[in-house]
Order: structure tokens, then sequence, then C-alpha cells
């Protein structure tokens, strides 16, 4: 995969968590063209073309979709979502923080910061995949973005 026809970057360090997230992705024929970043600080670096991802040309295709985890290492969700709305290059990308956590303060820092849309992980698998099925038609289907 090119990896400036990137569409959707999932950040999560659940190895568990992103499988789930896949292959409910998958099933919608929305993961195709999906990057998984294990941590905020490759997140980072992916989206500004860094490190590892130095070859990739970020004026040639940001993806279309963020889904990001809160509690990472590195790098937490919070700041990799600051980082990302404070740039002129990037604060158009729709985030939406996937997360375990319902605390308040974690809610409102989010939105906040310009998180697009906030969902807490349901525990049960049914209604994780179902969660994350729906949030990828909304956001890669019924959603317009700006170009």
């Amino acid at each position: 995969m090119n990896l400036n026809e990137v569409e959707i970057l999932l950040v999560e360090d659940n190895e568990t968590d992103a499988e789930l997230t896949i292959r409910a992705l998958k099933r919608n024929n929305l993961a195709n063209k999906l990057v998984w970043a294990k941590d905020g600080a490759e997140a980072l670096d992916f989206i500004f073309g860094e490190g590892e991802y130095s070859e990739r040309d970020i004026e040639k295709g940001l993806p279309r979709l963020i889904l990001l985890d809160l509690r990472m290492p590195k790098v937490d969700g919070l700041e990799v979502l600051q980082t990302i709305k404070a740039d002129e290059r990037t604060k158009m990308i729709p985030v939406v923080v996937l997360t375990s956590s319902k605390e308040d303060r974690d809610i409102v820092e989010s939105y906040e910061l310009g998180v697009n849309s906030y969902v807490s992980k349901p525990v049960e698998f049914d209604a994780f995949t179902e969660a994350v099925s729906t949030l990828g038609l909304y956001w890669m289907l019924l959603n317009n973005p700006p170009e």
C-alpha cells in the first residue's frame, strides 16, 4: 500500500482492540487503506512524515480519518490530538477518540482540543464491532469533509 493513500490511521496500543477494530472495518470494506500506529509517537511520525515515515509526503495525502486511543505509551492521545489540531496542515482531519475512558475530564479536554467525536469502547465484543462499523461507515461514507 502506498503510504500517501492511507484513508484511516488507527492509533491503538492494545493489540486485541486494534485487531477487533480492523476486523470490524474490514467487514464493511473500510480497512483496505488503513495504517495501525501502535503508540502516539508513531502516529505523529506517520502524520507529519518523520522518523520511519520520512519518505511519506504529507502534502500528497493525509488520512481521511484518525481513530485515536487516549491511554498510550510514549505520547498519549490527548497530546497527539493537540498536535494535530494545532497544525494548519492537519487540523481539518476528523479525529475520533475511541477509548475505554469514560472520565468527564477526558471527554471535556478532548472536545476542548478539537476532537470531532468521542466514543467509549463498548466492553462486549458484538457491541464493540457494531460501534466501530458504524463509526467507519459514517466518517468514511456519509461525512463530507472539506477538500
